[in-house]
């Protein structure tokens, strides 16, 4: 009888083990943290080689370092890509991915439901350069479909955006993707691999911010940029970055010397080398920590969220409460049919009585801590009209989903039974 060859192992399983064995010169069961800017070279050929990339290993940090690439491929084998690039932040990862695509100018078709980070790098800051964004309801596919120009170089979206909890519909927009021989970069921060895999749903790239979930403890900022190793740049035609010689390395046609990671080879040879946006092996070995627990925390969050809906939905100083486990939720069918474990452990919801009552509601609460991140091991509140997304107009806030009441959560893992006593005294103040 035939045997066939070993199981691949669990996503548990690689988010202790992946990219790593005991350290050969002393044993180290974790991770070393490789504190250093740079390794000595042997002799000059070898370092030629190096410096060409026609031998693998480590120069400069800046480029490469033996504690990041672990974090590196266990993200490519978690979320089911060819490679990764870590970066200092969720924020460098966007712009490198954009900054690899683009020449001079291009333009993006982006969801309206962004992060208000991400919404500034595209409305505001990216213009500069002549990169244009066409911001599109996020549910509305026609509407990504008909944005589409000749120069569109990348769609993009958030698995689940932040604050608004809609989901994205990747499927779908792979679907329009493909057609149009453009890749889809997906921010899959708020439901990590542990929910869902963008790639196995159609999606081209993934990136996330390192710094919320993945690391899990809001201990340092970080973010990675993951390759699905399936787009076809050369037939696509509208990647001159990755199909045509590059000067800047003797001339290298990314698409030629690697057709499956070809993206990743001008991200890092490019991206890295020149924008230097790299992440530190501290970083790299405190998310390592957070990734070894990601499997058992992101069903808690996510538990102890659909508790905090269940209450919410039911107060009655709470007059809509904003997560697809609601029934009535617009995208409650697509999050359970793309996320059967559950999707998101933020939440928004708008109070009776406004920005006042918001103001009042935040300052009364006990365990959640007012700051501007999500993904913590401890829950969290901010007011997104004011913080996160203050620099969008009111248009621009209420086609993200945004009102001036707006108070978004993101469930940490305390006892649920103490997050709802909390929740509870703050909204009896938030009504006097």
């Amino acid at each position: 009888m035939a045997h066939s060859g070993p199981k691949s192992p669990h996503p548990d399983t690689l988010a202790v083990h992946a990219g790593q064995s005991p350290d050969p010169a002393t044993g180290a069961r974790a991770v070393p943290i490789y504190q250093t800017a740079s390794y000595v070279l042997p002799d000059t050929d070898t370092a030629a080689a190096l410096f060409n990339m026609e031998l693998p290993g480590h120069v400069y940090s800046r480029l490469s370092n033996p504690t990041v690439a672990v974090f590196e491929e266990r993200m490519a084998a978690l979320e089911g890509g060819v490679g990764a690039i870590a970066t200092a932040s969720g924020q460098a990862a966007l712009h490198l991915a954009i900054a690899t695509l683009m020449g001079r100018g291009g333009h993006i078709v982006s969801s309206a439901s962004l992060y208000g980070g991400s919404h500034n790098l595209l409305h505001y800051t990216l213009p500069r350069f002549g990169i244009e964004t066409t911001f599109v309801p996020a549910r509305d596919v026609d509407a990504w479909r008909r944005a589409i120009r000749p120069d569109t170089r990348l769609l993009f979206g958030e698995t689940v955006g932040n604050p608004s909890v809609d989901v994205l519909d990747v499927p779908a927009l792979a679907a329009v993707a493909d057609a149009n021989a453009i890749p889809l970069l997906v921010d899959a921060t708020v439901t990590t691999p542990a929910l869902g895999r963008p790639f196995a749903m159609g999606a081209h790239l993934v990136m996330h911010s390192a710094t919320k979930f993945l690391s899990g403890h809001g201990v340092v900022i970080g973010g990675v940029l993951v390759d699905g190793g399936r787009f076809d740049w050369d037939a696509s035609g509208r990647f001159p970055t990755l199909t045509q010689p590059y000067e800047g390395f003797h001339g290298m046609v990314f698409s030629e010397e690697s057709p499956v990671s070809a993206f990743l080879l001008r991200a890092r040879r490019e991206g890295l080398r020149d924008f230097g946006a790299c992440m530190a092996a501290m970083t790299a070995f405190q998310v390592l920590q957070g990734l070894e627990t990601l499997h058992l925390r992101m069903p808690r969050h996510v538990a102890s969220t659909a508790i905090v809906v269940d209450f919410l939905s039911r107060h009655e100083a709470v007059r809509r409460v904003h997560h697809p486990d609601l029934p009535a939720h617009p995208d409650h069918a697509l999050a359970r049919r793309l996320y059967p474990g559950g999707c998101s452990a933020i939440l928004a919801f708008e109070l009776a009585g406004g920005r006042e009552a918001g103001r009042k509601f935040i300052e009364a609460l006990a365990l959640f801590s007012h700051l501007a991140n999500i993904g913590d091991a401890k829950s969290l509140v901010i007011h997104p009209a004011s913080t996160t997304h203050h620099r969008m107009d009111d248009a621009a806030l209420a086609q993200a989903g945004i009102t001036p009441g707006t108070v978004r959560l993101s469930i940490g893992l305390e006892h649920p039974d103490d997050l709802l006593e909390d929740l509870s005294r703050a909204l009896r103040a938030s009504q006097k």
